[in-house]
């Protein structure tokens, strides 16, 4: 009966943590649709300013423009802005960012050149932490659905790095979104601007739906529409002025949609891994009540056994 006692206690045991990660996955599944909902309504903005630094651009030279966010210089030092989670239970999704970090940082070492890094996350801060890092600047504590002020938070911080010279150049590493079972990290450069990067490419947004009671993902291509300056235009200031005040703005732009792809693919593996293990507890719940029914029948049939011969006994 100990025996039967213990597999019994497993059993809701087992239960109760099945609960626990099913909740997990939905309050996740959730939090994914607020992130679609915030790139949605970021969108526009985004839109706008692409078309006007596109129009920008086709009435004077990027290169001739002296701005310092422009200003390409021998790199000696290159910041490696680094975006992770705070909280685990995510599969791998922490884990892989930081060794695509590490592997970057390898490849400067192997060139000569000198790396800092900028930590988002409290996984990134106290993994590179631990370890005596080189550390510019740490974030963490930010919201799960990332907001405009944290986006441009950071990008202060890049700007005096970059603007003071402590770092040459500075590269974003983060996670970008695919679906809700996939996702990469991967680089970019945020500094220096690079002129060809203002252009409007087909851009992407992620939608969350539900088909046949399952979660699903669907990507779109979205174009926005590029139009040039009139040949006419007169600028109130001077373009080169305009553009010195717009480049920032950019640069926060594309900081909150890295922030965006590196939360929904947080949430995407969170969801993918409380739904793996509560698969995984179903199977141990029913493989737990198979042999608790095993252990059950061999102690009713022992009972029956030692009825019958101490019947036989007596007779």
């Amino acid at each position: 009966m100990a025996n039967l006692k213990s597999i019994r206690d497993r059993i809701k045991s087992v239960k109760n943590t099945k609960k626990i990660t099913e909740a997990m996955r939905l309050v996740a599944a959730a939090k994914v649709r607020r992130a679609q909902e915030q790139v949605i309504a970021t969108r526009p903005f985004a839109d706008r300013l692409a078309q006007v630094l596109y129009g920008l651009q086709t009435r004077l030279r990027f290169e001739d423009a002296n701005l310092p966010l422009l200003k390409k210089r021998e790199i000696k030092t290159v910041g490696l802005l680094v975006i992770s989670g705070d909280r685990g239970l995510c599969g791998a999704y922490n884990s892989n960012v930081i060794r695509r970090a590490e592997n970057r940082a390898k490849e400067l070492q192997a060139d000569g050149i000198n790396y800092r890094y900028i930590l988002v996350g409290r996984k990134a801060v106290q993994y590179f932490q631990r370890r005596e890092q080189p550390i510019e600047a740490t974030f963490s504590g930010l919201d799960q659905v990332p907001t405009a002020a944290e986006a441009a938070k950071i990008a202060d911080e890049l700007l005096s790095a970059f603007l003071s010279e402590s770092v040459d150049r500075v590269e974003l590493v983060y996670t970008r979104f695919v679906s809700l079972i996939s996702s990469r990290p991967v680089i970019q450069t945020l500094l220096p601007l690079d002129p060809q990067g203002l252009e409007v490419p087909d851009d992407e947004i992620f939608r969350l739906t539900t088909r046949g009671g399952q979660f699903q993902v669907e990507r779109e291509k979205v174009a926005a529409p590029t139009q040039n300056f009139p040949q006419d235009m007169i600028f109130e200031q001077d373009p080169v002025q305009i553009l010195d005040a717009l480049l920032p703005l950019y640069l926060n732009n594309q900081l909150l949609r890295a922030l965006q792809e590196s939360a929904a693919s947080e949430l995407a593996a969170r969801m993918t891994a409380m739904s793996n293990a509560s698969e995984n507890a179903k199977e141990l719940i029913g493989s737990l009540t198979l042999s608790y029914n095993k252990a059950r029948q061999a102690a009713i049939t022992q009972e029956i056994l030692e009825v019958v011969g101490g019947a036989e006994a007596l007779g």
